[in-house]
């Protein structure tokens, strides 16, 4: 039960002793029941004022919740707004692999030894560098000059681009040239003719490759673009024979 309500039963106790009081006087009051009538009667101006208190207090009490549903409102139309404008790309990371716990028994561990760093040599060849996506901050960074009127969402649509374009390109690679069609295998032998000395370990693609696997435009507007990408440090480039190659960082 709460406070007013305990207040307000006080109050109709008090007002129902009265009646009783009144009618069971006749005309002439007697000086003891009055005495007691007017008792009653302070009690009952006590606990009106205590009533009017709690009114307040319960008053105040729902201006407070009335206030801090309008701000749970605000949050929740805050948050609305953000998750229909959430950029198609957001930035992410890759979580590094988790190691397998080694065997308790030593001539276990001696036998999985060779197979497990096979499976890690395997492994490690058929993964593919990919260009991290660009943050807000990052973005804010770049020069308006520099930007013009591209967008966040157009810059990071760009880097899923060139993502494409690797991983179009290193899947062949890492491929037995037995196993691809002649197609894939013409490519192949351009892939190798691009590499130098100074691309050995290194990830990176050249403009034919974007068109080949990303199917975009090569144009003035994508190396406005690729000139941002390097000042966020996602590329580097590297000229020769006639070729630029976009090295990832």
């Amino acid at each position: 039960m709460s406070e007013l309500e305990e207040i307000t039963m006080h109050i109709t106790d008090r007002i129902s002793s009265l009646q009783r009081m009144l009618e069971l006087s006749t005309d002439v009051i007697p000086q003891n029941r009055l005495k007691k009538f007017g008792q009653e009667v302070f009690v009952l101006e006590g606990l009106l004022y205590e009533f009017e208190k709690c009114v307040g207090r319960q008053h105040d009490h729902l201006k407070h919740l009335q206030e801090l549903e309008g701000t749970f409102q605000k949050d929740l139309e805050d948050m609305q707004h953000l998750k229909e404008k959430m950029p198609a790309h957001m930035p992410r990371r890759k979580l590094p692999a988790v190691s397998e716990p080694a065997p308790s028994q030593n001539g276990a561990a001696m036998e999985l030894q060779p197979r497990q760093q096979e499976n890690v040599r395997k492994t490690n060849k058929s993964q593919i560098k990919e260009m991290e996506f660009i943050s807000m901050p990052e973005f804010e960074s770049i020069p308006q000059y520099m930007k013009g009127r591209l967008t966040y969402s157009q810059l990071n649509a760009a880097v899923e681009s060139i993502n494409r374009a690797l991983a179009g390109k290193y899947k062949i690679l890492h491929q037995s040239v037995k196993t691809l069609n002649n197609h894939s295998r013409r490519l192949y032998q351009r892939f190798k003719e691009e590499e130098t000395k100074n691309t050995k370990g290194q990830y990176f693609v050249v403009e034919a490759d974007i068109r080949e696997f990303a199917e975009i435009k090569v144009d003035k507007r994508f190396q406005g673009i690729l000139n941002m990408l390097r000042h966020c440090q996602r590329i580097r480039e590297q000229r020769g024979g006639g070729l630029t190659r976009y090295v990832l960082l």
